[in-house]
């Protein structure tokens, strides 16, 4: 099989690029032809405001481009990571041109709210799910803070709304978890044609040791992971493990100014996958304690592989990811106290800790493994191909 994969890559790389890559390699390791065509965020300072905002509608060099890559490779299906903002919903129709199917991965939910993550103020939001034309998106500035943005933003969606985009261009759609799926329908996706397959974690880290003297955060250091929650807590907990960080974004600088005299929270910045594990392997517990609706948790599954147990929002996925007792702990979302007495019982309970851990590591095996996840991603595409012949 020939895929072309598209991917518009951020410039704090994260979940959505490793999975990207994942799937790319997961392919090509099983003998399939992969081309890849990617755009980077960082291009955006280059191109300027308003050239930015007429791709992010309607990209006729992306259109272009891609329409290109068909005709010179003939691929079978092409699978659609992120188009936002550089490539547009336009290479959708240079494949539906030459009969290609396209698969696109819901990693954030940018078809459904102008931010992308159903999160405005803090809290989590659905104003946009209701309205549908996306303008509480625009009033309140959703993307990035910025009026204009956040326009353009609407514009692209309401526009590829009214045009049928959604409904007609897109095969197969692939939600992460039962909870995304139930949003991107509520948000006016049709249900008909969105099927879940979850991340998966290659090569298998195996479990950890004896040695599991820390805590860790894994993820983008942005508001929307918790950051603020997870340090409030760490600051009230009476000799708590050392909590590592692991990551880069936006919050980077203000973090490390506010933990600079806390020498049990250690920011370590962008690891190697490799030396990532090693620290999961080292901890106690994984804390995940993201304020937004997340559209899976690719972080948890890593743990659960290394038998870490996870400490999670009770919040949209994380809660199907999590079983509560089982797999790890569930605490209120944005409640640090709450955080705080799950960790305080965590390090008093060590032998149910590592039961969850063995838990964790058995969900892993039974569901989120390359080979399982190749059969289902594979059965997506042959199902996307066969419902494209009829059309």
């Amino acid at each position: 099989m020939r895929i072309l994969a598209a991917h518009n890559r951020y410039v704090y790389r994260g979940g959505e690029d490793v999975s990207h890559e994942a799937e790319m390699h997961l392919m090509r390791e099983h003998g399939h032809e992969v081309m890849a065509y990617e755009e980077d965020n960082e291009r955006i300072a280059k191109l300027g405001s308003v050239r930015t905002a007429a791709r992010t509608i309607w990209s006729r060099e992306s259109h272009a481009r891609v329409d290109k890559m068909i005709r010179e490779h003939r691929p079978d299906i092409m699978h659609v990571q992120n188009f936002f903002p550089l490539m547009s919903p336009s290479i959708y129709y240079a494949a539906r041109r030459h009969g290609v199917p396209v698969v696109q991965t819901l990693r954030n939910y940018r078809l459904i709210c102008v931010g992308g993550q159903l999160l405005r103020d803090g809290r989590v939001c659905e104003d946009c799910l209701a309205a549908r034309a996306h303008w509480p998106g625009v009033v309140h500035r959703c993307y990035r803070g910025n009026i204009g943005a956040s326009a353009t933003t609407a514009a692209m969606l309401n526009l590829h709304q009214l045009r049928g985009t959604w409904r007609r261009a897109v095969t197969r759609y692939i939600a992460l978890s039962d909870f995304a799926r139930r949003k991107f329908i509520e948000g006016g996706l049709p249900a008909e044609r969105i099927v879940v397959k979850p991340n998966f974690v290659a090569p298998d880290p195996g479990p950890g040791d004896a040695r599991r003297e820390i805590a860790l955060f894994v993820g983008r250091l942005s508001h929307e992971k918790g950051l603020d929650v997870l340090v409030e807590a760490w600051e009230k907990l009476d000799n708590p493990p050392p909590l590592h960080i692991l990551g880069t974004g936006p919050m980077e600088d203000a973090l490390r100014e506010r933990t600079k005299d806390n020498p049990g929270i250690v920011l370590e910045g962008n690891r190697p996958a490799k030396e990532m594990m090693e620290f999961m392997k080292r901890a106690r517990f994984l804390v995940f304690p993201s304020i937004c609706y997340e559209t899976f948790g690719r972080v948890a599954v890593e743990a659960f592989a290394c038998a870490t147990p996870v400490i999670a929002s009770r919040l949209g996925s994380m809660q199907e990811l999590v079983e509560d007792g089982k797999s790890g702990l569930l605490f209120s979302p944005g409640d640090a106290g709450d955080l705080q007495a799950k960790v305080g019982w965590a390090l008093t309970h060590a032998r149910e800790l590592a039961e969850m851990g063995a838990e964790g590591r058995r969900i892993y095996a039974e569901r989120y493994t390359a080979e399982q996840n190749y059969k289902q991603l594979l059965a997506i595409y042959e199902e996307a191909m066969a419902a494209c012949e009829k059309t």
